[in-house]
């Protein structure tokens, strides 16, 4: 677990807020597995069970520590398809039941993803944005201007599924991670989640960044540091810029 400045803890792959209690979850993209198989790759369907699992290990972390959750933020693409699909819904529900456990159903708030194209999943109506305090929740494919008011200092957000190829010095073995970004926009404090979807680690950002994969600017987001998920931890690596791979 590692604190920021501002007393945000990264917990596995959330951001958890102490003062607020609010935790924060990342796109989900489930049903994600099913559109690998329709393309004819022989892949389980693992994608839900893993993610039930993951999330049950965070709720269950904080509970030790004894931390109290009293909201819960999707920042959305809780859903992978882009038509509807009633086994995402399902699966949603059956999420929202687990959630439900830890937290009242009526604190869980959904953010509407670019993969979201109704105004509900379930039983959740979505947001474009949410303001706690001086903390915006976006997605981060749009820029509302509510987010980027005077009054908020920091703004949480998902959408590029940050993550970071590390290489040896012979450039011979690499690894992928899933990593959190935290930097500086428009006079704003900027997190990005990493992806929660098991199944692949992300978008190397020091391999490939392209103009417009979110709402910051590629030059921004160099300057950005890179917290990378380990198994137990999350480790500070530094700027990204320091990270990029020249191949």
């Amino acid at each position: 677990m590692v604190k920021t400045q501002k007393d945000f803890e990264f917990i596995n792959k959330c951001v958890f807020i102490p003062k607020q209690g609010i935790l924060v979850i990342g796109d989900l993209h489930l049903g994600y597995e099913y559109m690998l198989r329709e393309t004819g790759s022989l892949i389980p369907a693992t994608q839900f069970s893993e993610t039930k699992k993951d999330l049950k290990a965070v709720f269950l972390g904080l509970k030790e520590q004894k931390k109290k959750i009293k909201k819960v933020i999707f920042l959305g693409d809780v859903k992978h398809f882009f038509p509807f699909n009633k086994g995402e819904k399902n699966l949603f529900l059956n999420l929202l039941l687990l959630i439900g456990e830890y937290v009242d159903r009526e604190n869980i708030i959904v953010l509407k993803g670019n993969h979201e194209k109704t105004a509900e999943i379930a039983d959740k109506q979505l947001f474009d944005y949410y303001i706690e305090e001086d903390i915006a929740f976006i997605h981060g494919d749009q820029e509302f201007k509510e987010a980027f008011n005077k009054n908020i200092s920091t703004i949480i957000m998902g959408h590029l599924h940050p993550a970071i190829t590390l290489v040896d010095n012979q450039k011979i073995k690499a690894e992928k991670y899933k990593c959190f970004l935290i930097g500086k926009y428009k006079d704003k404090e900027i997190i990005i989640l990493p992806s929660f979807l098991p199944l692949v680690e992300g978008t190397s950002l020091n391999e490939y960044l392209r103009e417009g994969s979110c709402i910051i600017p590629s030059k921004d987001i160099k300057k950005f540091n890179v917290f990378i998920v380990g198994e137990n931890n999350v480790f500070n690596f530094g700027k990204l810029n320091k990270l990029m791979i020249n191949r």
